[in-house]
C-alpha cells in the first residue's frame, strides 16, 4: 500500500513536470544577432522629418517637414514615440539615453555583429533633433503636436492634418524632468561619439551642461508647464530623479567631481537613497541612478564617498532582488509563464528595462568577483544573467502563447500592431490623401493584418496570465514604443557574443527556484 502511494506521488510529480514542460519547448534557441539587427531597424520606422538616402524602412516617407514653423524654429526630425504621430520629448530623450548606455556597455559586441553604424545612426537621429530643440541655454522645445488632437485622427504621418503646435519649457515655464533627461541623453551620447566624432561629442556635452544647469536652476515639473502632455506622459515621479540621473551621466562624461558631488549631496533630499523602487522607466529613473552609483564603489578614488554610495547600493540591490524574487516582502510579480509583471498597460517596457539593468550589473559583479546580496541569500552574476536571458527569451517566443512579441522576429508575432503608419497602405504605394477620420473608417477596424510590418517593435505584451489579444484596438497590448526596444539592443548584443563564445549556459533550475 505504501509502495502504491509512493508510486502515485512519483507519477504525480512527473505529471506536474510534464505540464510545465508542455508550456515551452525543452530546448529553444534564438538568433540574438537577428534580433539585434531588427531592433535597430525599428527606429527607422519611427523617424520623423526628411528621411535620408540610406533609409532601409522603405514603406515610410518624409513627414513633419513644417514642425516648428509656426513658432519660428526648426523642429524637423526626431522620433514618434509609438503608434501615433506626436513627438514627446521626455520618452524620446530616455530612448536615446538607453540606446547610448547600451552602446557604451556593449559597443564591441554590437560592432562584432556588424550593427555599430546603425546603432550610432539611431542615437544621432535623436541627438540631432535635441540640438535643434535646445534653442537657448534656458529654452527646450519639449513636444510637437498633442496627443488629444492626434488621437482623434487615424492617419499616416505623411498625411498629417492634426495640430503641429510646438511646446517649450523655459525660465517662466520650467521643466526640470524633461531638461534633465535630455541632458542625460546628450551626455551619454557624448561618450558614444567621443572617439568617432569628437567635435560632435563636444557639442553634445555643451548642450548637456546647459540643460542640466537650466533644469536645476529653474525647477518644476514639465507637465505643469506643458499641460497637454498630461494623460500621455505625465511626470508622476517628479523631476528629482531626472536631475540626479543627468548629473550622474554628466559625471560619467566629464569626470568633473562637481557632478558627482551633486549626486552625493542630494542623495537623501532628492530620494536617491530613500526611494525603494521596483520599476525603471521613462518616468522613474531612480533604479538607474542607484545602479550606476553603486558601481562606482569598485574604484579606489571613490573610497571617500563610500558611506553614501553604499546607501545607493542598498537601494540598487532592492530593485534587482525584487526582480529576482529575492526580497522578503516586496517583489515584482510574475506571470505563470515567468514574465515580470508590473502593470497592464505596456508591461514589456519594464521587462526590457529590467533585463538590461540586470545584465549590466551581472557584468559588474562578474568583473569585481562579487555577488548580489538579497534578503533570501546571495545571487551570483551567472544567475542574474540567466534570469535576464529568460525574460528576453520570453519576449522572443519562449512563452505559453509561443508568440514573439518582437515584431518581425520568428514565425509567430502580432500582426495588428496599434500603429497608424503600419495599419494603412504605405505612402509609397498609395499616394492618395487619407484624411483624419478616413483612416478610422477604412483602416482602423480591419481584421486583416497590417499592410506594413514595423520590424523590431516590442509591443506592450501579454496580461498577467500570459494572455494576448492581437487586435489593433487593444493598444495596451499591441502598441509598441521606442523605449521598449531601446534597452534590448545592448542585451541582444551581449547574448549574441556569449552564444558565439559558447558561454551561454542557462541555469534553468536557478530560474525556477528564484
Amino acid at each position: 500500500m505504501k509502495e502504491d502511494k509512493k508510486q502515485g506521488i512519483v507519477l504525480h510529480k512527473w505529471c506536474v513536470l510534464l505540464s510545465i514542460f508542455a508550456l515551452f519547448p525543452l530546448s529553444q534557441s534564438f538568433d540574438y544577432s537577428e534580433a539585434l539587427s531588427k531592433s535597430l531597424l525599428y527606429f527607422e520606422s519611427q523617424r520623423s522629418g526628411r528621411l535620408p538616402y540610406n533609409q532601409r524602412v522603405i514603406w515610410r516617407g518624409h513627414s513633419g517637414l513644417n514642425d516648428g514653423l509656426e513658432q519660428g524654429v526648426d523642429l524637423v526630425g526626431g522620433y514618434y514615440d509609438a503608434g501615433d504621430n506626436v513627438k514627446f520629448g521626455l520618452p524620446m530623450a530616455f530612448t536615446i539615453t538607453m540606446l547610448s548606455w547600451g552602446v557604451i556597455e556593449y559597443g564591441k559586441e554590437i560592432t562584432d555583429s556588424g550593427e555599430y553604424s546603425h546603432a550610432l545612426e539611431s542615437i544621432k537621429w535623436g541627438t540631432d533633433y535635441f540640438i535643434k530643440a535646445h534653442t537657448h541655454p534656458n529654452v527646450l522645445w519639449a513636444e510637437v503636436g498633442d496627443g488629444f488632437t492626434d488621437h482623434y485622427c487615424w492617419q499616416r504621418p505623411e498625411d498629417m492634418t492634426t495640430s503641429r503646435q510646438a511646446y517649450k519649457v523655459d525660465e517662466k515655464n520650467p521643466g526640470s524632468d524633461v531638461a534633465g533627461e535630455t541632458a542625460a541623453a546628450m551626455a551619454a551620447a557624448a561618450i558614444v561619439f567621443r572617439k568617432t566624432n569628437p567635435h560632435y561629442s563636444g557639442l553634445l556635452l555643451d548642450h548637456a551642461k546647459q540643460l542640466f544647469e537650466f533644469g536645476d536652476k529653474y525647477r518644476g515639473k514639465y507637465d505643469e508647464s506643458i499641460k497637454v502632455v498630461k494623460g500621455h506622459y505625465t511626470s508622476w515621479s517628479g523631476y528629482m530623479d531626472e536631475l540626479l540621473w543627468a548629473a550622474m551621466w554628466l559625471y560619467k562624461a566629464t569626470n568633473n567631481e562637481d557632478y558627482l558631488n551633486y549626486v552625493l549631496n542630494n542623495a537623501q533630499a532628492f530620494g536617491g537613497t530613500t526611494w525603494s523602487i521596483t520599476e525603471f522607466s521613462w518616468d522613474v529613473k531612480y533604479a538607474g541612478v542607484q545602479i550606476i552609483a553603486s558601481m562606482l564603489l569598485k574604484e579606489a578614488k571613490h573610497k571617500q564617498h563610500e558611506h553614501v554610495l553604499k546607501q545607493y547600493l542598498s537601494k540598487a540591490e532592492y530593485y534587482m532582488c525584487a526582480c529576482l524574487g529575492k526580497n522578503n516582502k516586496t517583489n515584482v510579480q510574475r506571470t505563470p509563464g515567468g514574465l515580470l509583471y508590473i502593470r497592464q498597460w505596456n508591461n514589456m517596457q519594464y521587462v526590457s528595462n529590467a533585463a538590461f539593468l540586470l545584465t549590466v550589473y551581472s557584468d559588474h559583479l562578474q568583473t569585481t568577483h562579487q555577488n548580489l546580496n538579497c534578503d533570501k541569500g546571495q545571487v551570483g552574476p551567472e544567475e542574474m544573467l540567466a534570469f535576464a536571458k529568460s525574460q528576453v527569451d520570453y519576449i522572443l517566443g519562449s512563452n505559453p502563447m509561443a508568440m514573439s512579441y518582437l515584431i518581425g522576429y520568428g514565425p509567430n508575432y502580432p500582426l495588428r500592431l496599434h500603429h497608424r503608419g503600419a495599419s494603412i497602405d504605405s505612402y509609397k504605394r498609395n499616394k492618395g490623401f487619407i484624411g483624419c477620420t478616413q483612416g478610422y473608417d477604412n483602416w482602423y477596424g480591419r481584421k486583416d493584418p497590417n499592410p506594413n510590418v514595423v520590424v523590431g517593435a516590442l509591443v506592450g505584451g501579454p496580461d498577467r496570465d500570459d494572455g494576448f489579444n492581437d487586435e489593433r484596438w487593444n493598444y495596451m497590448q499591441t502598441e509598441a514604443c521606442t523605449y521598449n526596444t531601446a534597452t534590448l539592443v545592448g542585451v541582444f548584443a551581449k547574448l549574441h557574443r556569449l552564444e558565439g563564445d559558447g558561454d551561454l549556459s542557462v541555469h534553468q533550475s536557478l530560474i525556477a527556484s528564484s
